[in-house]
């Protein structure tokens, strides 16, 4: 089954990562190559720091990458306190 576009997709947001399911670069001398591929690119729906939600337009497989994954993710912030 394969999901819809997410609502908050917009190509003027993309990111050129491999799909780790459809690995449609596989065969394209301009992804090989390191450029920015005109047909192989991904929706970036979201980041939360260097954290970023994907969406592949061919397959529609959504996943979470970490760009940054040397460092250690910051502890999440406490509630604030009520008065």
């Amino acid at each position: 089954m394969r999901l819809p576009i997410d609502p908050q997709a917009d190509i003027a947001r993309r990111a050129w990562v491999d799909c780790p399911v459809c690995v449609d670069t596989s065969r394209c001398a301009a992804c090989a190559g390191g450029t920015n591929c005109a047909d192989h690119w991904r929706y970036l729906i979201s980041n939360a720091g260097p954290v970023v939600q994907l969406q592949c337009p061919q397959c529609t497989h959504m996943w979470s990458l970490n760009t940054r994954p040397h460092l250690a993710p910051r502890p999440p912030e406490p509630p604030p306190a009520c008065p």
